[in-house]
């Protein structure tokens, strides 16, 4: 099987080192040519175009970061859409953008799947990564296969679309988390505690979290080298809340979030890590919250395993 993959940043990189890892004869494209280079380096070809991918590949994987680019690499490959061709969308993205560009692959005799990832970079170079796979049944036991090699669980969530709806609601979910850490570890050390002992009291209490146990390792070290930028989440917290206000859900948290996010890139810029966040809260209280003994980058310290699908209660 042949599979093209568009879009090498920090987490798409890491999904296709994961299928070149897997033995898989890959080709990758993205505007970054050292990034190219380097694949190239490790044993992908290069692919040329998005178009050249779906003309020469089985399966195209998509991760990028937003709709309007995702749209522009889609149509570009349309034209060159046959039968048995697939279209896998990796990236954070908007349902109703996936669906429209999804109809468009399947009326060409493709099929489009939407499975975006969650678990963090560092999950996502060692193939321990989550996915949510959004399609119709008969298509999600197609692409199965390569979905595992790509991630640990994976869940089928039902129609295209809904994968994406889902992924959206989880990054609004992570983003609360990291918000409210940094405000516990901001109190805590105004408070005069040690900001180890927080970081292992959260861990070991019903206030842990995923964000948690994981990024506010790289709050404290003060690196702050989360591989996510402040964009991002704006990006991603923002399409949580066009979904409520399209289905008339009065939020009050979610736009409480785009504001403290709209504020960071003022300060900071898009660009920033989203970790960086905590700056709001360290710059007027003149406070440093950081600690020896943690590490300056998320690792996944858990052996690659084979994947599996996750199957809900029924």
């Amino acid at each position: 099987m042949k599979i093209g993959f568009v879009g090498l940043g920090s987490v798409g990189g890491k999904l296709a080192g994961s299928v070149l890892r897997n033995g898989f004869d890959l080709a990758v494209h993205d505007l970054d040519a050292q990034a190219v280079a380097a694949f190239v380096a490790g044993g992908a070809r290069a692919g040329g175009s998005p178009a050249d991918l779906m003309q020469d590949c089985d399966v195209v994987i998509t991760c990028l970061p937003s709709p309007a680019a995702c749209k522009a690499v889609v149509e570009e490959m349309l034209p060159h859409v046959t039968d048995g061709k697939i279209w896998l969308e990796m990236s954070t993205t908007d349902a109703a953008e996936v669906q429209r560009l999804g109809a468009e692959v399947q009326a060409r005799g493709g099929f489009a799947v939407d499975c975006p990832v969650s678990g963090g970079c560092h999950r996502a170079a060692t193939g321990n990564i989550s996915i949510f796979a959004g399609c119709d049944r008969a298509t999600f036991e197609r692409v199965l296969p390569v979905l595992t090699t790509l991630g640990r669980r994976v869940l089928h969530t039902g129609d295209l679309g809904t994968a994406s709806t889902l992924k959206v609601m989880t990054n609004y979910l992570a983003t609360a988390n990291l918000l409210t850490v940094c405000e516990a570890l901001v109190t805590m050390k105004a408070a005069g505690l040690d900001l180890a002992t927080t970081y292992e009291a959260i861990k070991i209490s019903s206030g842990t979290s995923f964000v948690h146990e994981t990024e506010s390792q790289v709050i404290l070290n003060g690196s702050r080298d989360i591989g996510f930028s402040m964009g991002l989440v704006q990006k991603d917290i923002g399409l949580f809340q066009q979904i409520a206000e399209d289905h008339d859900v009065p939020l009050e948290i979610s736009p409480m979030m785009v504001k403290i996010f709209e504020d960071g890139i003022a300060r900071y810029g898009a660009g920033a890590q989203s970790d960086d966040i905590i700056k709001r809260l360290e710059e007027p209280t003149g406070l440093d919250i950081t600690a020896p003994g943690f590490p300056p980058e998320m690792i996944d310290d858990e052996p690659e395993e084979a994947g599996y699908e996750v199957v809900p209660p029924r």
